[in-house]
Parts: C-alpha cells; structure tokens; sequence
C-alpha cells in the first residue's frame, strides 16, 4: 500500500506546476521518511555554524555537486572509519538526495554513539530548489546536481539535471 501511494504520488508530480510541486514533495517524503533520525530544515541549516555536513549519496553523485564544505561518506559502502576524526558530541547533519539514504546513515552513526545528528529535511533537492549554492569537487561553484534517477530528478526544480 505504501509502494502504492509513493508510486501514485510521483506520477502526480509530474502532472502538477512547480508551485504545487512543493506540496506534493513534502507528501512524498512524509511517505518515505521514518522519522527515526530528527530532521533540520534548510533554513535552520543556513543559519547554524560548527557543524560537520555529511554527504551520504555516492562518490559520482557527490562529485558533480554537494553542500559547500560537506564531507562525502558514502551509503553503500558507508564505513564508520571515514568518521573516526569526527567527536561522538559533534553536530552532524546528514544529506543525500532527498533524505532517505541520509537518514539510514543517521540512523548508524546514533546507534555508534553520535549524539547529535540531524537529518536535512529534503535533502539536496530541496537546498537547490530554495536558491542554495552547491559546489563541484574542487569546491567551484557550479549549477550541475546529479539528479539519481530520471524517477526522482522530477523532485529536481532548479540546476542542470546530471544523470550518469
């Protein structure tokens, strides 16, 4: 039933203008989401300092574009060794695409013992869609955002899609 629902909720997408598209984004992650990692919005992002980003997505997806001073950690093959220089009381705010491999990964570094990790609500989606910079893998800014699949790049509302 839910397989149903976020199938019939991505074909309504696609049919819907980008001011409605919102709603129907944040319908579908409301679908996706378990709620087991606390979520941190883009606006609460932008305005926290000393934070570690954590970039869970692959390494080609991160390498097109990510959050400006984000560290990749990967999701398939996430080893929490890429994290041993990073204190247990950090802040941590993971990402991925749209938030759900971020928070799998959330959900590993609090059961290691991070106590304070947030999950960003939408994601790089919705960073990008609200105007927000990402950066290439030498840290320039670009427009690019490797947008998964062609099935979610529709969630994608602004930046060149990059598929590979």
């Amino acid at each position: 039933m839910k397989m149903l629902l976020r199938i019939g909720l991505l074909g309504l997408s696609m049919s819907v203008n980008a001011q409605t598209t919102s709603s129907a984004y944040k319908a579908m992650l409301e679908t996706l989401y378990k709620k087991s990692v606390p979520f941190i919005t883009v606006e609460e992002l932008k305005q926290r300092q000393n934070v570690v980003v954590l970039d869970t997505r692959e390494r080609n997806e991160y390498e097109v574009s990510h959050l400006p001073g984000a560290r990749w950690i990967g999701y398939n093959d996430f080893d929490l060794r890429r994290l041993r220089d990073i204190p247990k009381s950090a802040t941590i705010v993971t990402y991925c695409s749209v938030g759900v491999r971020s928070e799998r990964v959330g959900e590993k570094l609090l059961a290691a013992g991070y106590t304070n990790v947030q999950n960003l609500y939408g994601s790089l989606f919705e960073w990008v869609n609200q105007g927000n910079p990402v950066v290439d893998i030498q840290e320039r800014p670009t427009q690019r955002v490797h947008a998964y699949s062609k099935l979610w790049g529709i969630w994608l509302n602004k930046g060149q899609k990059v598929y590979d």
